[in-house]
């Protein structure tokens, strides 16, 4: 007999977005945008897990989740939280597509009321499930690497390290034949270049038309390692791996204890996040000695699968089992061998009892791990509320100070700068004699793209060949 699916939990990527960066040295996000690809990516991502483990002719199908595929899903049953990050609300709103995929509206989605009117659910019987979200200046489990002081130091570790120095060296062919095609963004091996290349050919059809061949596999190859090399450690539970996968890895196993474990568990628990627990995860699953191919990178709209099995008689024994299915690359999830297990699973108890250890479970032990300052951003220590207010207070006041001191010093550059360069472009035009046919603002420049700066907004000037380009 097959074992039976006593629930599921879903770590999920979001699908693709608008151009995005991060800084190289905090990992302080840009803000971004989901677009109707990225969408279409997390409803298919979620109708595959409708077919998986709700329908009923599937073999996965979860216990206790209903038969009928038109039956409204039970709300008790589904926990979904999504990550609420600096770049917006991207995940957010992949952990939307996604549900409309597992969970797409039905009839039966209705209410009849006292005097016997019968309400159905918008747009056909839509079904609303629940997101919970953390404020992202706060959310220690799903973005644990931004405002973490210890991991600063580990990123400046990696930069410095004769590995990362070597490949620097190696890359730089690469980098010279990419300069024209990244239009300001810095060529550096510390700058993932590939975040501007991939958005530019997916969205800009001028742009794939002129990038030579190979140089975005080059570029994806060299991602991969920043990012493997940044998000992992030679231990797991070195800094590498003790913001992205230790913090994210107590809700996992907390999820699995909570389905094994509970009276009234839930059935099925979905974390939307970003592509960074995902790599620190495989480290510390010991996955890439048998998928070295995973190693970097995940792509939009993967997800890690745990699905937590009971095997029949005699035994009624729990186990976990792995998979992951990336992106649109896999049509099926594939099973992971996971801390040196040959067989397909691993018994839930030996899985939590293994990992239980490096996980983070709140935020006095990420301080703790950040080596970070114990009343901000986040005070539990403070002996009384009235000093932690009194301290916020005087922070506060004297972050609006400067605050305002900055805005008005900007206020001041800006327009002597604009006064500056309108006399430059006037005195160029009477010059040539040139006459102005068209000019347009960029006023999000490639390099504004490609780095989290304000930079000179441009005003580009379709004249003679004598003017050319008047900044």
């Amino acid at each position: 007999m097959k074992p039976t699916v006593l629930g599921v939990l879903i770590l999920a990527r979001n699908g693709h977005r608008t151009g995005f960066y991060q800084d190289p040295y905090t990992y302080e996000p840009s803000f971004t945008e989901s677009t109707a690809l990225g969408a279409v990516e997390s409803f298919q991502l979620g109708s595959y897990l409708k077919s998986t483990y709700l329908d009923s002719s599937s073999p996965l199908h979860i216990l206790d989740m209903p038969l009928d595929p038109s039956h409204p899903i039970p709300p008790s049953q589904v926990h979904v939280h999504a990550k609420a990050g600096g770049e917006g609300a991207t995940v957010f709103h992949s952990s939307i597509a996604l549900l409309q995929g597992m969970f797409p509206p039905t009839p039966r989605n209705k209410i009849t009321l006292a005097h016997g009117t019968t309400i159905t659910s918008p747009l056909g019987g839509y079904q609303y499930v629940p997101v919970e979200m953390v404020p992202d200046s706060s959310d220690t489990v799903l973005e644990s690497w931004v405002d973490c002081a210890a991991f600063k130091k580990h990123i400046t570790k990696v930069y410095s390290s004769q590995e990362f120095q070597e490949k620097a060296q190696e890359a730089k062919h690469f980098f010279g034949s990419v300069h024209d095609y990244v239009f300001g963004c810095p060529t550096t091996l510390e700058n993932i270049v590939y975040n501007y290349l991939n958005t530019e050919l997916v969205y800009n059809q001028t742009f794939a038309f002129r990038l030579p061949p190979t140089l975005i596999e080059q570029a994806r190859a060299l991602a991969n390692y920043h990012e493997d090399t940044v998000f992992s450690d030679n231990e797991v539970g070195a800094l590498g791996t003790v913001l992205a996968g230790r913090t994210i890895l107590h809700p996992i196993l907390g999820s699995l204890e909570r389905i094994a474990f509970d009276d009234d568990p839930p059935r099925i628990l979905l974390i939307e996040t970003s592509y960074q627990p995902l790599i620190s995860l495989f480290h510390m699953f010991d996955v890439l000695t048998s998928r070295p191919d995973l190693a970097g990178f995940p792509n939009f709209a993967s997800a890690l699968s745990f699905e937590l099995l009971r095997r029949p008689a005699p035994e009624f024994r729990d186990f976990v089992r792995i998979k992951f299915k990336n992106g649109t690359d896999d049509s099926e999830f594939q099973t992971l061998r996971v801390l040196g297990h040959e067989d397909e699973a691993i018994p839930v108890t030996e899985f939590i009892y293994r990992l239980e250890h490096y996980a983070i479970p709140n935020t006095k032990q990420w301080t703790s791990a950040c080596g970070n300052s114990r009343w901000f951003p986040f005070d539990t220590t403070l002996s009384t509320a009235t000093e932690q207010t009194s301290m916020m207070a005087v922070v506060l006041g004297a972050l609006s100070l400067f605050a305002f001191a900055m805005f008005a010093l900007t206020t001041f550059i800006k327009h002597a700068m604009n006064a500056k360069g309108a006399r430059r472009n006037e005195a160029v035009v009477q010059q040539h004699g040139v006459s102005i046919v068209h000019s347009y603002f960029l006023f999000s420049s490639a390099y504004q793209r490609c780095n989290n700066t304000t930079f000179q907004n441009y005003a580009t000037f379709d004249v003679s060949e004598k003017a050319g380009l008047l900044p």
